[in-house]
């Protein structure tokens, strides 16, 4: 079987047919513009940002997986080949790791990490003192798929207050539950420090603006780990001059990379991260697509499949 990469350029391809090899050695992994690959015999591909209309040139394609949790992109393509299977890569590593994440930046705005950086950088000696506990405060979590349900049982572990909010109720012991749109603003008037981890739809586009901002309590924080098209990030740095947010950690942006002379760089309110929170490994993504290969070829249903019916 043949299975092609693109994602993380030519050079990774030595490191994803290692990967495969630990788990699914029958794949022969070839790179996405390999010359002499014959687009008739790929049966599976592993993409992160494929041209329009190039998946459609393999007419024997058994599955497409997304190297990352995100299909977005890819299921945007007009071209998409009908009845082939879209799935999300979504390792159990990724989950950890996106509680890891999540985790750091809600301790790094109550720890004032961002001032201290700022501090160092000037090299100046001089006494920070956070005006709260991390505990003090109740992390709001928009979206409770598997990582945000990882992410809250992670932060309740520190004794951290969580509420969340989804399209429909979730049961998760600790955490107050908030659903629909009938039920946003109160959720948003509880929510002390803001996490979104919602999937890119178009209900989600530009989400994370003045009019939803501005419904959280005065100085709340705001850690944006779902997607740079959810975010009116003009809007979000106005919000951080007014005080109405107290520290944004923000690591999606659209576009992608940030541009040097984006304003949010050197923003002292504001923490960049290079869209880095949940990424597993090579090896851990190998791992995960082989064993979803192998549910494929035993006829079973893949699990985290895109559904266009809600758009994730």
């Amino acid at each position: 079987m043949i299975l092609v990469v693109k994602s993380g350029g030519e050079a990774a391809v030595a490191e994803w047919r290692a990967g495969f090899a630990a788990h699914a050695p029958q794949l022969d992994v070839r790179w996405w513009d390999e010359p002499g690959l014959d687009p008739a015999r790929v049966e599976y591909a592993v993409v992160w940002d494929p041209e329009p209309g190039r998946l459609a040139g393999f007419p024997k394609l058994k599955a497409i997986f997304g190297s990352g949790a995100g299909v977005d992109h890819i299921a945007s393509d007009p071209h998409l080949p009908p009845g082939v299977p879209v799935i999300r890569c979504v390792p159990w590593e990724a989950a950890q790791r996106m509680g890891e994440f999540v985790c750091w930046a809600v301790l790094s705005l109550a720890k004032e990490a961002r001032r201290m950086a700022q501090l160092q950088a000037a090299r100046r000696w001089e006494n920070v003192d956070p005006p709260f506990a991390a505990a003090a405060r109740t992390v709001g979590i928009m979206g409770l798929g598997a990582m945000g349900e990882h992410t809250a049982r992670m932060l309740l572990g520190l004794g951290i207050p969580v509420r969340g909010w989804s399209r429909g109720r979730k049961s998760i012991p600790g955490v107050e539950s908030f659903a629909g749109a009938a039920e946003l603003d109160a959720f948003l008037a509880g929510t002390d420090v803001l996490v979104c981890l919602l999937p890119a739809t178009p209900e989600t586009q530009g989400i994370i603006a003045t009019p939803l901002l501005a419904k959280l309590p005065r100085g709340a924080g705001l850690v944006q780990v779902g997607r740079g098209s959810q975010q009116v990030l003009p809007d979000i740095l106005a919000a951080l001059d007014s005080g109405q947010l107290s520290g944004a950690v923000l690591d999606v942006f659209a576009p992608e990379p940030l541009p040097a002379e984006n304003p949010a760089w050197s923003h002292p309110g504001v923490i960049v991260t290079p869209h880095t929170a949940s990424l597993p490994t090579r090896a851990e993504r190998a791992r995960y697509i082989a064993d979803v290969i192998a549910m494929l070829e035993r006829g079973e249903a893949p699990p985290h499949a895109y559904d266009p019916a809600r758009g994730y």
